[in-house]
């Protein structure tokens, strides 16, 4: 991103709203939704600055705003706190009226008032009332704030959306902390007010990030994405796709059905997982988009109205596709095809999505098990022992995907011919599983783990057990925390052998915490009695335990796991 196009300052709330500078929460921007717990949360905060003994400043975190001119501002996440904080403003305002109204130093009062609605509020019109405001919320609760909120009037109840009452409700509720704060202390009560606005303005500060376009906010939002701080690239998309439908004569209906539609896809899916919905059903329909681009991209191709309903309409199609594949249990799909969803999740492999979704589309139901069975197959091979590169991979499911879209591929067979490619054959796949480190200390890995296990068990026993059972845990036969030379193998050997597969098998959870360190000719016997074929296969074909024998076994295990998971045609 150009420097010019992207600036970064901490600014304290008085610096923000002072100036001259005004702000505008986009028309189409979600409604305002705090509601007690984060009000009280803030005043809690806003508190505790005010304590001498303890801190003297509160962050606020980032706020995201586009501009061209420096002057005029969107505000393009941080609109919740930007108009909390302002209610608070109000809130003061109304115990500032209430002594004026009661005499109490009312002139001093009266240029106090004036002095913060210019600097915090914006002007007001002494004949209209009507405010010239400092700030201006989105087109359903702009309405109520600047008509009923910003004169301090009364404040009407019936009748509004939801939000509106939420604003009001929020007004009243500061209103009555800081009338509470007044009367917890001593002193002018006009001054002790405009002390409180002095030090809300001065220890509240953001991190503020400044852009000149939508693609920039994008490009913010997936910056900090990445480091963990959730911001509204799904607001953005929504705002966009909003003023595509508001170019020209607005219609009210379209506008409606828009926002109806929209907020129920959210809904269901949650807003933090709507960008990677938004990118694996655009993938499995179009050419390939990374995430960073994905915002550019659709801005490109939705121009019209017809084709933002279209794409509306195509998400509604995908989004149980999307959640199966996400959550499996809760949906309506085959017991099978819900445990192959279980194992890519155990994987952590959603690269297949897009052409899952494709597939879901126009595959009968026993080629879209087939392929789920096929995309288990390729993560086992590609992703979990192969670990290749995914970039490849996803451009290749991809690429297939839009075929599948275009109706080029409609059947199971010749589709996998198209992913020969991600499929590691034989000779690697045995090489690399017969090397494979899979460090258990990690709940994912152990997972993973537990499943090839009991996948070979199931293999040469026809015995099948849940891999996720509290029945049976891994034996690392070299302990994790094997003691020095245990079974004659050097420390330094034993830190690289102890997480080789060929190290592990499966043992019933008392058994295992019984031999707990003990030497391999301890161990035996028990696992020449387990119920499970691997373990005593282990223990009658072992008589100790050493380097040669891991590795013999791994290889063994190589040669077991390439008959389980293999695609028939491919070989």
């Amino acid at each position: 991103m150009a420097a010019t196009n992207f600036k970064t300052e901490n600014n304290t709330f008085r610096k923000l709203i002072g100036n001259g500078l005004t702000y505008r929460i986009p028309r189409f921007q979600r409604d305002y939704s705090w509601t007690n717990e984060e009000w009280e949360d803030l005043w809690m905060d806003l508190l505790s600055t005010l304590n001498t003994d303890s801190e003297t400043a509160h962050y606020m975190g980032y706020l995201v705003l586009q501009s061209n001119d420096d002057k005029t501002f969107d505000v393009i996440d941080g609109q919740q706190r930007l108009t909390t904080i302002s209610l608070i403003v109000l809130a003061i305002l109304k115990n500032l009226q209430h002594l004026i109204d009661t005499d109490i130093d009312a002139e001093s009062n009266k240029r106090r008032m004036d002095q913060i609605r210019q600097i915090y509020v914006g002007y007001l019109d002494p004949v209209t009332l009507v405010a010239r405001p400092k700030l201006t919320l989105n087109r359903n609760n702009n309405n109520y704030f600047q008509t009923y909120l910003v004169p301090l009037g009364h404040l009407p109840q019936r009748g509004f959306r939801a939000s509106e009452h939420l604003l009001r409700k929020a007004f009243e509720w500061f209103d009555k902390r800081v009338a509470g704060y007044l009367r917890a202390n001593t002193g002018d009560e006009g001054m002790r007010l405009a002390k409180l606005m002095e030090d809300i303005s001065d220890r509240l500060f953001f991190t503020v990030i400044t852009v000149t376009d939508e693609l920039n906010a994008y490009k913010v939002f997936e910056t900090l994405n990445a480091r963990g701080v959730r911001l509204s690239a799904t607001d953005l998309l929504k705002n966009y796709l909003f003023s595509v439908l508001d170019r020209g004569n607005e219609n009210d209906h379209e506008l409606r059905n828009l926002e109806d539609r929209w907020e129920a896809i959210v809904g269901r899916l949650q807003s933090e997982n709507f960008p990677d919905f938004l990118r694996v059903h655009w993938n499995s329909r179009r050419s390939f988009a990374r995430q960073a681009d994905l915002f550019k991209t659709i801005r490109a191709q939705i121009t019209a109205a017809e084709a933002v309903f279209q794409l509306l309409r195509d998400m509604e199609e995908d989004l149980d596709t999307y959640l199966a594949l996400s959550s499996p249990e809760p949906s309506e799909w085959s017991q099978e095809d819900k445990q192959l969803v279980g194992v890519l999740k155990t994987f952590r492999v959603r690269q297949p999505f897009p052409l899952l979704l494709a597939a879901k589309r126009i595959f009968d139901a026993p080629d879209f098990t087939g392929l789920l069975r096929a995309t288990v197959v390729i993560s086992m091979r590609f992703n979990v022992i192969g670990s290749q590169s995914t970039a490849e991979q996803e451009r290749k499911y991809n690429e297939v995907a839009e075929r599948v879209a275009k109706r080029e591929l409609i059947s199971l067979g010749p589709m996998l011919q198209q992913l020969r490619s991600i499929y590691l054959d034989d000779a690697l796949f045995k090489t690399t599983f017969a090397e494979k480190i899979i460090r258990t200390t990690d709940s994912r890995n152990n997972r993973v783990v537990r499943f090839i296990l009991c996948s070979i068990e199931k293999h040469i026993s026809q015995q099948v057990h849940d891999f996720a059972s509290d029945a049976f845990n891994i034996e690392h036969i070299l302990p994790q925390n094997a003691p020095d030379n245990w079974g004659g193998i050097g420390n330094d050997d034993a830190e690289a052998l102890v997480y080789r597969l060929g190290n592990m098998t499966l043992l019933q959870t008392g058994s295992n915490r019984d031999l707990g360190n003990s030497e391999y000719h301890q161990k035996r016997e028990t696992y020449r009695q387990s119920g499970f074929a691997i373990t005593k296969k282990l223990g009658d074909e072992n008589i100790d335990w050493t380097p040669d024998r891991i590795a013999a076994r791994q290889n063994w295990m190589a040669t077991q796991a390439a008959a389980i998971w293999r695609i028939a045609q491919f070989s």
